[in-house]
């Protein structure tokens, strides 16, 4: 672990890698990190990078079809990241050690048309199915109207959760009521733990189109006020629980997307205390930065920039325009998985 590294972590910051590509968790392993988590994008860049061909061909040759070729692939990437994660779960008694398994993002498909209730069943279906027999393994569920109407139950049913794709305040509130609600049906909520996924870059994106007129100030800085009240609040809430495990927020979306800005603005800008699930370039620029981590997660800007942000952001326009973008940006990686199956399949019926 590099100094800077060990001084963010000595913050109190969780680092996880936003991959479970084997040669990045190795690295981040050593780095520090104590988790890690998936998603399409993530398996569909793995696999389109041509190293699981042999293990594609080998599940072509039982049978499956492109779907399920898909599903094993994602399942054998994220059970040999927890494999890795393993002794650090043990050690924190499940407080970290976590690799989370995103759940069907097809569901949130618009052109698939699925009513609320028929998305809220199939993510219980999906959460019980890959959740069984795993100790070290959240099920990532997104904050859309389907996976927050499904969260209760996979909760009451002892599934770990990880709520992603969350923007606004109230998608982490109806996350985290819902999760709550179903915790307090199990009886013992010893082994309870749930985290929910902040995206901060992304808002950021957002505000330079939609509010150029902010100021220098407040442009560039809407994310991490936001993550920053949603951190604030997550304490309170849990604070008087008397749950063993922490009961955490994630920040995700922590690579900047202005390569002028420096690559550790938001790993800056939020160390001291949960869990920052960078991407690998993101934990790259952090070990060889040579800075000195100090807290600042519960720094916020002066009340004037507060002002400004709280006077012009639209929270629904948000809200909608960033589902809209998180979940097509899960939703084309997932179809393109399923191609790079089928190109495969095709070749090698075409050789044989």
């Amino acid at each position: 672990m590099t100094n800077a590294l060990k001084s963010l972590v000595d913050t109190g910051t969780k680092l996880y890698l936003d991959s479970v590509l084997p040669t990045e968790v190795d690295k981040n392993l050593a780095w520090g990190a104590v988790g890690a988590t998936s998603n399409p994008a993530i398996i569909s860049a793995i696999v389109n990078a041509g190293g699981l061909d042999e293990s594609i061909e080998n599940l072509i040759g039982t049978g499956l079809d492109d779907e399920a070729i898909a599903w094993q692939l994602t399942d054998s990437l994220v059970k040999d990241a927890q494999a890795k994660f393993a002794p650090i779960h043990k050690e924190t008694g499940g407080n970290a050690g976590w690799v989370s398994f995103e759940l069907d993002p097809l569901l949130e498909d618009p052109t698939l048309n699925l009513s609320v209730q028929e998305r809220a069943k199939r993510y219980v279906e999906l959460g019980k199915k890959w959740n069984a027999g795993h100790t070290n393994r959240m099920i990532k569920v997104p904050a859309t109207e389907g996976g927050i109407a499904a969260l209760e139950e996979l909760a009451a049913l002892g599934v770990t959760l990880n709520v992603t794709l969350i923007f606004t305040t109230e998608q982490y509130r109806q996350a985290r009521e819902a999760v709550w609600r179903g915790a307090k049906r199990r009886g013992d909520l010893s082994n309870f733990k749930s985290v929910y996924s902040i995206f901060v870059s992304r808002i950021d994106v957002y505000t330079e189109k939609a509010l150029p007129g902010l100021s220098n100030a407040a442009q560039g800085n809407v994310g991490l006020l936001n993550a920053k009240r949603i951190w604030a609040e997550n304490k309170k809430f849990w604070a008087d629980k008397g749950l063993r495990h922490d009961q955490e927020l994630i920040f995700a979306s922590t690579g900047v997307k202005d390569p002028t800005l420096p690559p550790t603005k938001y790993v800056a800008a939020l160390a001291g205390s949960d869990i920052q699930t960078n991407p690998p370039e993101t934990n790259e620029a952090v070990a060889n930065s040579g800075m000195t981590f100090t807290r600042t997660v519960d720094q916020m800007p002066p009340q004037s920039v507060q002002d400004e942000i709280d006077k012009v952001l639209d929270i629904a326009d948000m809200h909608k325009v960033l589902m809209e973008e998180g979940v097509a940006k899960f939703v084309k990686p997932q179809r393109a998985l399923l191609k790079i199956v089928a190109d495969k399949r095709k070749s090698l019926s075409t050789a044989s």
